[in-house]
């Protein structure tokens, strides 16, 4: 007989402000531990040295955090000149140093914009993609190359804010899986001089932005004057996380099928593709249930669904 989790069983989202200095899983195992919680999940790694926005999935969210992965996100970062290191970043070793010319405005904005759009880029060593059920940044450490896969990525957006002596800042805008230690080392490349990123920050991830987060220091500091129950209000509904996604309501038959596991066959002018799926409950009013799929032939087929007995 298997071990029972020990802790609440709370459902929900939490925007959480990341600090330096600590992996996401570390970061996560805190925030679990404040709300004494039996389940919960991150939506993908910062780095240590990156702080910003960090959606926490507890409970049954942790079934629909793969779909705010996909997501597309938004960074601010200080790229340092002149000094290449291992990992991309201020927490690597030096492996490098380069003089660097004074840079100006219109050189700068002129490299930068070479990156908008669909551009290659080589995930780096100090990752966590697993080759051969190991994150990369196992293999770095160790002092092995492993052999990376390019990967199309996209940049939707770069504006350049502030160049000061021997570093710069930009805001970027991008889609999932796009590596902010790699542009910068990209950028560097071309100037010459080479470039590192002292300072990562994510500012947007799908529909959350840093101005709705909350810091571990504040849920300390609530946690230890009122309770671990004081905490609940900053749990956002599960569905906050697939606000791009069709709906549809469900009378309580179809639901009941639904939530069975069958199709259902009913009106609706959506194309066929992933909607969030509704009923009426008759305490809590309209209810997510999950995710489904209109097929081709106008079939609705759940696809992950909230199971509501894990959640009370």
């Amino acid at each position: 007989m298997g071990r029972r989790k020990k802790g609440r069983k709370i459902s929900g989202v939490l925007l959480l402000d990341k600090p330096t200095g600590i992996t996401s899983n570390k970061a996560l195992q805190k925030v679990r531990w404040l709300f004494d919680a039996n389940k919960a999940g991150h939506t993908g790694n910062l780095d240590p040295l990156a702080t910003g926005v960090l959606p926490i999935c507890f409970g049954e969210a942790t079934k629909f955090s793969r779909y705010l992965l996909d997501a597309d996100k938004a960074y601010r970062t200080t790229a340092k000149l002149g000094v290449i290191t291992d990992s991309g970043d201020s927490d690597g070793n030096v492996l490098e140093t380069r003089p660097v010319d004074e840079l100006q405005r219109e050189q700068l904005l002129s490299i930068i914009n070479r990156f908008v759009g669909d551009i290659e880029q080589l995930p780096p060593m100090y990752s966590a993609l697993k080759h051969n059920g190991k994150p990369l940044y196992e293999y770095a450490r160790a002092g092995l190359d492993v052999e990376r896969k390019i990967r199309t990525i996209k940049i939707f957006k770069i504006d350049l804010l502030d160049i000061r002596d021997g570093e710069f800042d930009l805001e970027v805008y991008c889609s999932k899986g796009t590596y902010i230690r790699t542009l910068v080392e990209d950028i560097g490349a071309v100037l010459g001089c080479g470039a590192h990123v002292s300072m990562l920050r994510r500012i947007e991830a799908g529909p959350f932005a840093l101005d709705k987060t909350v810091t571990i220091e504040q849920l300390e500091t609530l946690q230890e004057s009122d309770g671990v129950s004081a905490l609940d209000p900053f749990l956002l509904p599960i569905d906050i996380m697939l606000d791009g996604f069709d709906r549809i309501c469900l009378n309580s038959e179809q639901s009941g099928s639904i939530l069975q596991g069958q199709a259902v066959r009913i009106l609706h002018s959506l194309k066929p593709g992933l909607v969030r799926l509704y009923d009426q409950d008759d305490l809590q009013g309209e209810r997510f249930i999950g995710m489904a799929e209109i097929m081709d032939d106008g079939e609705i087929a759940p696809r992950r669904l909230v199971n509501f007995e894990s959640s009370e």
